[in-house]
């Protein structure tokens, strides 16, 4: 999309730039020595500008205290960030995911309003109590409250004014990527038009409470059925009767949140089974059924003994067509067996890598990726260094940043975080064998070779009734002559001579000379 006010947009971007300046976080100091050495004033001038914000801590931190400053679209932003870490690097992503979303909570009172004017009825008519705020958001807040049934239910409102402040700053963002796209051209590769442009998406999404609670509900049955398969994972139910524009009504999730830790020392509680479920139940959803929560830290979990998961705030929700799982699975299965070639073969089968480059020598450098990793312990074996490293060597065969992967590749890294957070020794890949290896044989398998055979068989038989029934019929093209107007080549022929005399009587001083 087009930056909507050019003028305004670029006095966000100078006071984004002073935020950043602030914290060291626009040309952080550690990356000086690192400059040519005529960039190196220029360095010095902006550290000039840093507080004592800019003294402490790590660039991520530093950078995460900065986008907390500016508002939801930075901190969305830098949560976006954080799941790039084949971009900016393991620590670095890993102190952006610590960007704070909490913010003080506004009023109840406003709250209740904001409900009423969402929903066109009394808050009293819905909840039989509406509690205060139990947590904040830079885009919205949640209240307990009672249905009439005695269910308890959560209730999300969004902030007032706050679809205004999310376009302004998109607008700055949009700007900021069209300036890199045109002045670093190293930095294409990276597509940061169509990096903004997913956060734009994500959040449009979280503006629109009604398309959250569809992906909530849609999420709720994927869940129902993956149960059968051992993900261990579920959605709260919606409340439609509390769903408007700008509201959101849930029932009360299950467990404890994960962020306490006494979730994890609930009576029968087993932790490994536990992280288990988490890389279970998101593989069952992306390759499985295409549609996966795309968010799945442990604020967005809640859990409960023995080893069960209630998932929570479904704005990002991840869709994957059937290539795209093909390609996840291929992938995933093709580390787990050492099959290089295959893997190579995938990439190319699915356009990531343009075709005037060798397999093989793509193969050879997979091969390099995936052997380091091979017999080393669980706990030494990261898949989101396995996939910074992968997106490292693709950029050596061209590989351009696919924007439907974001939150493919995002989710893969906050699920491996989770798991080890619970389980330091957790092995992440024998986790997800099962899922993949089912996958594998039931989609790639001789069933599904004879299962395909036939879909082609039946769909060309199809093609063919049809022809049969309705045959093409020849097509007539007449070709008509259209005769120029008199009175145009009368004009034609006249403004010729005109042009020709005036060209003859600027040059006829120098011929007479």
């Amino acid at each position: 999309m087009a930056v909507r006010d050019p003028v305004g947009a670029t006095w966000r971007l100078i006071r984004w730039g002073g935020a950043l300046a602030k914290h060291d976080a626009l040309i952080p100091r550690e990356i000086t020595p690192l400059l040519p050495a005529w960039a190196r004033p220029i360095a010095g001038f902006v550290h000039l500008f840093a507080g004592r914000e800019g003294r402490d801590g790590r660039p991520g931190q530093r950078l995460g205290r900065a986008f907390e400053t500016l508002g939801p679209v930075a901190i969305k932003l830098g949560q976006v960030m954080a799941t790039r870490a084949d971009i900016f690097g393991i620590e670095f992503a890993r102190d952006l995911g610590r960007l704070k979303d909490k913010l003080p909570p506004f009023p109840t009172q406003e709250a209740r309003r904001e409900i009423e004017r969402s929903l066109g009825r009394p808050v009293e008519s819905l909840f039989t109590d509406f509690g205060d705020p139990i947590g904040a958001a830079s885009l919205a807040q949640a209240h307990p409250a009672w249905l009439a049934d005695g269910r308890k239910v959560a209730v999300k409102v969004l902030r007032p004014g706050v679809e205004r402040r999310v376009v302004k700053g998109l607008d700055a963002m949009r700007l900021a990527a069209g300036l890199v796209h045109r002045l670093v051209p190293a930095a294409r590769r990276l597509e940061p038009e169509a990096f903004v442009e997913t956060v734009a998406r994500s959040m449009y999404l979280e503006l629109d409470m009604r398309l959250e609670a569809a992906a909530a509900s849609e999420l709720h049955d994927i869940m129902e059925k993956a149960r059968a398969d051992g993900a261990h994972m579920i959605a709260p139910k919606v409340v439609w009767d509390g769903v408007g524009k700008r509201v959101l009504t849930l029932e009360w999730a299950v467990g404890l949140p994960m962020t306490d830790p006494a979730a994890i020392e609930q009576p029968g509680m087993d932790i490994n089974a536990l992280a288990d479920n988490v890389v279970r139940a998101f593989l069952v959803q992306a390759l499985d059924y295409g549609t996966f929560h795309a968010d799945l830290h442990e604020g967005n979990l809640f859990a409960s003994a023995p080893a069960e998961l209630t998932a929570v705030d479904f704005g990002i929700i991840g869709r994957l067509n059937p290539g795209e799982r093909r390609y996840l699975a291929e992938i995933l299965w093709g580390f787990l067996t050492r099959d290089y070639p295959r893997i190579a073969r995938v990439h190319f089968e699915a356009g990531y890598v343009p075709p005037h480059h060798s397999v093989e020598a793509f193969a050879q450098a997979l091969r390099a990726v995936g052997e380091p990793v091979i017999g080393r312990a669980a706990s030494q074996v990261s898949m989101g260094r396995l996939l910074g490293q992968l997106f490292e060597i693709t950029a050596l065969f061209d590989m351009h940043l696919r924007p439907e992967l974001i939150l493919l590749q995002k989710t893969m890294v906050s699920v491996e975080g989770v798991a080890r957070r619970l389980n330091p020794d957790h092995d992440l890949w024998a986790a997800a064998q099962p899922v993949v290896e089912r996958w594998i044989t039931r989609e790639l398998g001789p069933r599904a070779q004879v299962r395909d055979g036939l879909r082609e068989i039946l769909s060309g038989a199809r093609a063919l009734s049809r022809l049969v029934q309705e045959p093409s019929t020849s097509q007539t093209v007449i070709v008509e002559r259209v005769k120029t107007p008199t009175w145009l080549a009368v004009c034609v022929v006249v403004a010729m001579g005109l042009s020709t005399a005036a060209l003859v009587m600027s040059l006829w001083p120098g011929i007479v000379g």
